[in-house]
């Protein structure tokens, strides 16, 4: 049995969703739900946050969404990479 989820900012979720649509993209929403492990709703308002900040394109597929990382995403993911390392070595968790 797994333990309680642990606690992640906003920064990280967004991180954790980018990350999804980087490494597989262009992806479907249930593809970027399973990887940030977020329940539906959460996901739909993160993405368009994310959407409306220029880090990630919606294409529609049909009826379906798919979304790609832009540019500014795959920048906001690499600053965010090193805001992680720099926390690490001070032991702290961001």
């Amino acid at each position: 049995m797994k333990g309680p989820q642990k606690y992640r900012s906003k920064g990280r979720i967004f991180a954790d969703i980018l990350r999804a649509v980087a490494d597989d993209g262009p992806v479907k929403v249930t593809h970027v739900l399973y990887k940030a492990n977020l329940s539906h709703d959460r996901l739909t308002k993160y993405l368009q946050q994310l959407e409306e900040s220029g880090l990630v394109i919606r294409e529609q597929d049909g009826e379906r969404a798919a979304y790609l990382i832009t540019d500014k995403g795959t920048k906001f993911i690499a600053e965010f990479r090193k805001m992680e390392e720099f926390a690490d070595a001070f032991g702290l968790d961001i």
